[in-house]
């Protein structure tokens, strides 16, 4: 297995790598560098795997949307994609997953409003197409 982590913060980093480390998990790359950057993953792709874990609750709309169409370059034919965002209104979620249908992904699984926290599991069913490079696919909001 190979993993890349990318994180902006060098102590973040620091952290990800030693507890990676510390769990014997020698296929985990840590990047200190921009997440949001397509060139971050272009030697990685096309992917079984692709996490996009506290990224679509913290940018914009817009945001959202750019990056779930840069999805179909990250994921291999059958590639599966697990992502979060929280259900506070305006509830993004149903658009969320009306993006990654275009995009031709199928929904696996999808949490309820009830939830609160959101989230969904979908898997790529086109071929992959090629990742621009130079593309800073969203910027995170302040806080």
């Amino acid at each position: 297995m190979t993993a890349r982590l990318v994180e902006l913060e060098p102590r973040n980093a620091a952290m990800a790598e030693d507890a990676a480390r510390a769990a014997g998990l020698t296929g985990v790359q840590v990047v200190v560098g921009d997440a949001a950057l397509t060139d971050a993953y272009a030697d990685l792709v096309p992917a079984d795997l692709v996490l996009l874990c506290g990224v679509f609750g913290n940018v914009s709309d817009a945001d959202v949307r750019a990056t779930v169409g840069h999805c179909a370059a990250f994921c291999a034919t059958g590639g599966t994609v697990i992502w979060t965002r929280h259900r506070r209104e305006p509830d993004l979620v149903p658009a969320i997953c009306d993006w990654f249908a275009r995009e031709r992904f199928a929904q696996i699984a999808v949490g309820t409003p009830a939830d609160r926290v959101g989230g969904g599991v979908h898997r790529h069913l086109g071929r992959p197409r090629p990742l621009p490079s130079g593309v800073t696919m969203f910027h995170f909001l302040p806080n």
